[in-house]
């Protein structure tokens, strides 16, 4: 199975690092890993920057690209950004701005609303595709839906594979008809959209589902943080593993240091699937936020990418003051991250935890072969 992943993108471990963070992707890849960029949160220009680093700081070792092009498209090509902020309703922007000053923040409209780029927009997702085909990447992937035939068709044009996240069979199966060079098989334990099966349940299913179509390698995603549920993961058929969770709880993390010491202390039960950051459900560490946001009181979640334009601002004015200091910051701090959260137990390097999963996989190897040999 690992040749398998070595002929496809050329990595020596078959360990998939997402990440929003270059300095991550780079130190991954650079320790015999992948790590893959999640373009969707920058710009066309942002993205270029981010991945002209990458290329030189990767040391020629072989990165990825996640864009995110909902099948669904929630708005049009045309839609003006400045009419959505303007639809914004009054309702909904006050109880953000409330929320704030409940935690002793000083808030009004300017600080919660803010104009954004919007990759989910056709238009937008082209361009980002556009920037990563400039550059040397070994894997493209997509998230929400179906692969567009776009991306699959510059996948084939640049001999770049198409991967696609799926949270159920039935998905998997439309992904491998649209054409797919990899499926990322992802648990409802995951961090950021997920779906509701379990990984543990989720991983075979899509194996079996998919085989009597044509072989398609599959990577496990979901909960997953350690090397011995890597190997559990290629045990059941994986071919590797997609993790995104781990790599939050690193020095080079692009979350805010309140945001990781949360990391060390919460549970696996401190997560909550909710709508009120994307207005898709979305498994996050549950804080205030979403006790007010889910709660009795809440004009609740607007749709996607509605409430991105309340919910990033906001955000980033939480986590600068909570890294400040600021305790009612502390309080609202979040961020996507997976159920896997309880297997934190302290921040170290991207490349430490790479050279941990290798020896803890290495070491379940070990203990199933002498299990088979008993």
């Amino acid at each position: 199975m690992m040749e398998t992943i070595r002929n496809l993108v050329g990595a020596d471990f078959p360990l998939f690092a997402f990440s929003h963070c270059r300095d991550v992707v780079a130190a991954v890849s650079r320790a015999g890993g992948f790590g893959v960029l999640g373009g969707s949160s920058f710009t066309p220009e942002s993205l270029e920057e981010e991945l002209k680093w990458i290329d030189d700081h990767v040391d020629g070792k072989p990165y990825g690209v996640d864009i995110l092009l909902p099948e669904n498209q929630p708005i049009d090509n045309d839609t003006d950004v400045d009419e959505l902020v303007a639809q914004l309703p009054t309702r909904h922007v006050d109880f953000a701005v409330d929320l704030l000053r409940k935690h002793d923040m000083t808030a009004n409209r300017e600080d919660v609303v803010d104009r954004l780029f919007l990759p989910t927009v056709p238009e937008a997702g082209e361009a980002l595709m556009d920037v990563a085909f400039r550059h040397p990447i070994r894997l493209i992937a997509n998230a929400l839906g179906i692969a567009p035939p776009s991306m699959i068709e510059r996948g084939r044009k640049h001999g770049v594979p198409v991967a696609a996240l799926v949270g159920a069979k039935e998905h998997a199966v439309r992904q491998v008809h649209a054409g797919v060079d990899l499926l990322v098989a992802q648990g409802g334990e995951a961090g950021g959209h997920c779906g509701e099966v379990s990984t543990l349940v989720l991983v075979p299913e899509v194996i079996k589902a998919i085989k009597p179509i044509r072989e398609v390698p599959v990577l496990a995603a979901g909960g997953i943080m350690t090397g011995a549920q890597m190997a559990g993961c290629m045990a059941m058929g994986a071919a590797g593993a997609w993790t995104g969770s781990i790599w939050l709880a690193t020095t080079e993390s692009e979350t805010s240091e309140t945001f990781k010491q949360k990391m060390v202390k919460a549970t696996s039960r401190d997560t909550i699937r909710s709508k009120t950051r994307t207005g898709k459900p979305s498994r996050q560490l549950r804080s205030a936020w979403h006790d007010a946001w889910d709660g009795p009181d809440s004009p609740g979640a607007l749709p996607m990418p509605m409430m991105a334009l309340i919910s990033v601002p906001t955000f980033a004015r939480i986590e600068r003051a909570a890294d400040a200091g600021h305790e009612g910051a502390k309080a609202l701090s979040s961020y996507w991250v997976g159920q896997g959260v309880g297997l934190v137990d302290g921040i170290r390097s991207a490349t430490a935890v790479v050279q941990e999963f290798k020896t803890d996989f290495a070491d379940a190897i070990e203990h199933l072969m002498a299990a088979v040999q008993e």
